[in-house]
């Protein structure tokens, strides 16, 4: 929903796309798998040392899975969505995805209070948004007020801003960002896409506008075209000059554009990668993998940090307020079972945190298979095994339906999993669009999505039960609130490392994460494809992005 949510994978695309994009690809020559042990490593960032000297031209074109949905980064998005706001728009900061030391990109110096309140920001000379207009203390503060005013709309970007009480602007160069209580987690969000900035054309307009496309940011890239279910077209900002200070060049990006296509279906993505009418392939399947690597095509991938796939039940239905149905569900999952269906470079989840989140620990042990303590529980709650194999109490059935989009046959195997303890769990696929409103009404008894972010405050993004936060288990207040908030205002690395592992011991305990899987981002690329890398939440930078001439 990484970054409301940073969802992943596909939904259905219309039926007069699919037949278009069929046409125009050629038959598909099946190659023989690869053995399901063969686990060859992820290419790096810079997969291909080629001898020749970058150079520009050319359109890069992508195949996503899915509708991007909203283009605006600092709204609601999926995957597809932030791997395309990401090329129009930068940020204060920039964070080192090998090191999470966060480094210049539009400010290039600033200073932190002793008491982690005020952020003191010096902005480089001479952006400017690609009307025109000049990027400078007044516009960074009219973007992060906005925010603020966008609320739901900005739910993860407005939780960075939490306890907002003053923006100073000195000067057109400096800019002080100034909090009631201290905030920790605040420098590593000036990295990311949801704090990026927009010309005031765009901040003016209605939050729909923006997410149609009405976007003038400072990044190297512009938008062309959005037609939903189809493309989006980005083309090359002339005159760029302020990239990111972990760029490999200055200047114009390579490309003189980027074509994003939505290809629904992942044999159509393949067959046009292998043919070369595709250069990069966004969504590829753990199915897919083994005949990419077969053709020698390199394969990109970058385990997301953040918050793992997991299932949330939502406390203000009766069904999910008891809390031995909650830890039942935990308790009937066989994570390790999962394996097989994922692709080589996912692993079952080993606590709500990804492996790659700053302060992660490993709560394996919290997440053991134990069907029999699950049966217990239930049948010490009441909940009698009926004829259909289903559990009843008080003539209610242990029914629950999961809505969601994305492309995760994972959640299968985890339906059978829980029908063998009596729980029994409805899937029902469905466009993003709907899913986020069913989502959004808090009518749903469970939800199901990862959050992508490279900093542990993630939790209280999604479960802060306090004043103004997501709250999705929509359960009352605790220690696990209290241990958020106190990881969210530490200097103290141990500190705050002790207080996140007993916030995500304490999800799991209670029941208001059930982990599932850790997400990672793969993609394949033409051999013709040269310099890409992902940023520090596994977003695509394309502005080092070049293309040599295919043979």
């Amino acid at each position: 929903m990484q970054e409301r949510f940073a969802f992943n994978t596909a939904v259905t695309g219309n039926a007069t796309t699919g037949a278009r994009l069929r046409r125009l690809v050629f038959p598909l020559m099946i190659a023989t798998a690869l053995s399901a042990c063969d686990k060859p490593q992820a290419a790096t960032a810079d997969h291909k040392a080629a001898a020749d000297t970058p150079h520009s031209g050319g359109t890069l074109v992508v195949a996503i899975d899915t509708d991007p949905n909203c283009l605006d980064p600092q709204q609601v998005g999926n995957n597809n969505s932030l791997n395309i706001g990401r090329q129009l728009t930068d940020s204060l900061t920039d964070q080192d995805p090998a090191t999470g030391k966060i480094v210049p990109w539009l400010a290039t110096d600033w200073k932190v209070s002793d008491d982690n309140r005020r952020f003191s920001f010096t902005l480089r000379d001479g952006v400017t948004f690609s009307d025109g207009t000049a990027f400078n203390a007044q516009a960074v503060k009219d973007n992060l007020q906005a925010i603020v005013a966008m609320g739901a709309r900005a739910s993860l970007a407005s939780t960075y801003l939490k306890g907002l009480t003053e923006i100073d602007t000195p000067d057109a160069n400096h800019v002080t960002v100034v909090f009631a209580q201290p905030n920790a987690q605040f420098l590593q969000a000036t990295s990311t896409m949801s704090l990026g900035f927009f010309a005031s054309q765009t901040v003016k307009a209605t939050v729909d506008a923006r997410c149609q496309g009405g976007l003038i940011g400072t990044g190297p890239f512009v938008l062309s075209t959005f037609v939903h279910n189809q493309k989006v077209d980005i083309t090359r900002r002339s005159g760029y000059k302020w990239p990111s200070s972990l760029a490999k060049h200055q200047g114009d990006s390579y490309l003189d554009g980027i074509e994003y296509r939505v290809i629904p279906e992942s044999g159509v993505r393949f067959g046009s990668l292998v043919s070369g009418q595709l250069d990069l392939n966004a969504g590829v399947t753990p199915q897919d993998e083994p005949l990419i690597l077969a053709k020698k095509l390199p394969i990109i991938a970058r385990t997301n940090p953040g918050l793992v796939y997991s299932l949330f039940p939502n406390q203000s239905k009766p069904l999910m307020a008891d809390i031995n149905v909650r830890q039942a569900l935990n308790l009937a999952i066989d994570r390790a079972a999962l394996q097989p269906i994922l692709s080589r470079y996912q692993a079952p989840a080993s606590s709500v945190l990804a492996k790659t989140t700053p302060l992660y620990q490993n709560l394996s042990s919290q997440l053991k298979y134990d069907p029999q303590a699950a049966k217990s529980l239930l049948d010490n709650d009441g909940w009698k095994v009926g004829a259909d194999g289903v559990r009843v109490k008080d003539g209610k059935r242990l029914s629950f339906t999961l809505t969601y989009w994305q492309s995760a046959p994972f959640i299968e195997l985890v339906q059978q999993q829980l029908k063998q303890v009596g729980i029994d769990m409805q899937l029902d696929k469905a466009p993003i669009g709907q899913v986020i409103a069913r989502q959004s009404s808090g009518a749903q008894e469970a939800e199901f999505y990862n959050l992508t972010r490279s900093d542990p405050d993630v939790l209280r993004t999604v479960f802060d039960a306090g004043p103004g936060g997501r709250n999705v288990n929509k359960r009352g207040a605790n220690q696990i609130d209290t241990a958020l908030q106190q990881s969210s205002q530490t200097l103290d690395t141990e500190k705050r490392q002790q207080l996140v592992t007993d916030a995500a011991k304490g999800l799991i305990a209670d029941g208001d994460a059930i982990p599932l899987v850790e997400l990672a981002t793969v993609i394949a690329t033409g051999n013709n494809v040269h310099g890409f890398r992902y940023d520090a939440s596994s977003r695509f930078q394309l502005y080092d992005t070049w293309l040599s001439p295919k043979q």
